[in-house]
Parts: C-alpha cells; sequence; structure tokens
C-alpha cells in the first residue's frame, strides 16, 4: 500500500493495536472488547483497500491510519493514569463507563467517541481546505467515505456473534437478532451522513482560523459527550438507535 502517514501503514496500526491488547490486564475487559472490534474492522478496511473497494485507496489508508491514532493516543493517555495526559470528555466517559455494562454497550460508548467526535477530525486531518474548492476531489472523498458503509456493513453479523461469545444473549434478544442487526447497518449509515456534515462545519470553523476551530470542535466534543445519557438508556438500545438516530449534528455557527 502507498497511503502512508508518516511512513506508516494499516499494518502498523493494526501492529500497534495487538501490542495494546497483549499489554491490557484481564480486568480492563471493557477497553479490551471495543479494541478488539476496532482491529477486526481496521482489518477488514485493510483487506478492502487491497480489493480496490475505492476510488482512492491511498488516500483511504492515510486516512484509516490518522483515524485509528485519535483513538489509540486517547486509550494510551487513559491507560497511562498521568492526569496531564487527559482523553478527549466522549473517550473519558466511555472509559469510565461501569465496568459490568453488556459488551455491546462497550462498543456503542467506544463508537460514540470515534464516530461522532473523532471520525470529522479524521477527514479533516486528510483534507486540505484547498480540497473543499475542488467539487470533483471533494465528491470523490465523499464517495470512499460512504464506501466504508459496505465495509461496516459486511461486519455487522460478524461482530455480533463476537459479541455474543463474550456475553450471553437473552431470549428477547435473540428473537429480535434481525432486526438489531438491520438496525446496526441503519444508523452507522445514518450517523455516516452526519459526519459529513460536521466535518464541513469544521472546515469553516478551521477557514476562520484557531480560535473559531476549537469553538467548534469543543461544540461536537460536548455533543458527542451527551449521547452517552442515550446508550446507557434502558432497553433495546439498537432499535431506539435506528429510529432516534446515532449521529450528532452541529448547528450552524453562530
Amino acid at each position: 500500500m502507498t497511503g502512508t502517514v508518516g511512513g506508516r501503514t494499516i499494518a502498523d496500526v493494526l501492529g500497534r493495536m495487538t501490542a495494546t491488547l497483549e499489554e491490557m490486564p484481564p480486568e480492563l475487559a471493557a477497553r479490551r472488547a471495543f479494541l478488539a472490534t476496532y482491529q477486526r474492522t481496521t482489518r477488514a478496511v485493510g483487506e478492502a483497500i487491497e480489493a480496490a473497494a475505492f476510488e482512492d485507496p491511498a488516500w483511504v489508508e492515510r486516512w484509516d491510519v490518522v483515524f485509528a491514532d485519535l483513538y489509540l493516543d486517547a486509550l494510551d493517555a487513559d491507560l497511562s493514569g498521568d492526569p496531564a495526559r487527559r482523553a478527549p470528555r466522549p473517550w473519558r466517559l466511555a472509559f469510565d463507563a461501569p465496568p459490568d455494562l453488556p459488551p455491546l454497550r462497550q462498543v456503542l460508548l467506544g463508537i460514540n467517541a470515534h464516530i461522532n467526535y473523532d471520525l470529522p477530525q479524521a477527514l479533516l486531518g486528510v483534507i486540505r481546505d484547498a480540497d473543499f474548492a475542488d467539487p470533483v476531489l471533494l465528491e470523490r472523498r465523499r464517495r470512499d467515505h460512504e464506501r466504508i458503509d459496505g465495509v461496516l456493513s459486511g461486519r455487522v453479523a460478524a461482530e455480533d456473534d463476537e459479541l455474543n461469545a463474550l456475553s450471553a444473549k437473552s431470549a428477547l434478544d435473540r428473537v429480535l437478532t434481525p432486526l438489531n442487526r438491520a438496525a446496526s447497518t441503519r444508523f452507522l449509515r445514518e450517523a455516516r451522513t452526519k459526519v459529513w456534515h460536521n466535518t464541513t462545519e469544521l472546515h469553516r470553523a478551521r477557514v476562520d482560523g484557531p480560535e473559531a476551530y476549537a469553538v467548534r470542535l469543543a461544540e461536537l466534543e460536548v455533543l458527542s459527550a451527551a449521547r452517552i445519557a442515550d446508550l446507557l438508556a434502558p432497553g433495546q438500545v439498537l432499535l431506539r438507535l435506528a429510529v432516534a438516530g446515532f449521529g450528532v449534528v452541529l448547528p450552524p455557527e453562530g
């Protein structure tokens, strides 16, 4: 693969994930559940790149490395125990969630922080301000952004099985399995559309300068952190997300 960040590739990211998993103590099972899920998804993205599933595979790889770094850096900060290294609030809330939460809820907390908060930043990390003025290039970026949905949708059933291996399903959950898997595909697609909107809003702020960007990013951090309450509410969380939505939306500036 040629789309590297500082000489690093998806293979390097997978190696970092493996090393972190091996070093993580067993009592951090909740953090391990999300990291293992993300590792499998990252591997699937790498395979899709190799299979020429994207218009610009080198760009997708650069983007995926930047995206993964945001999560892994937040995780490293949390594991360090150093108060001077604070993960963003959506990640802190995810890491501090009750350890006895079902694995599905733990993974959803991580998905919230990573999709709603990290992903717009990752996209800006590989889309220059000048690129937003090129409608042809920007549309190609948007299409590759949406093609990730195909990779994620293809992982829903397998990841459901992986989570089942960690925690047995109730009788109701077993009956609702087909609906839950369809709901997962639906809300991931919905969230990705909102991510593109938020990326555009952050781009506008970045053009206005560092202070404007910091203000808008702080808004996104608050919105993403607020989603935690919905994810922890009792009931069939996947079906609720399919109806009410998973993503967050930055309001118009000002």
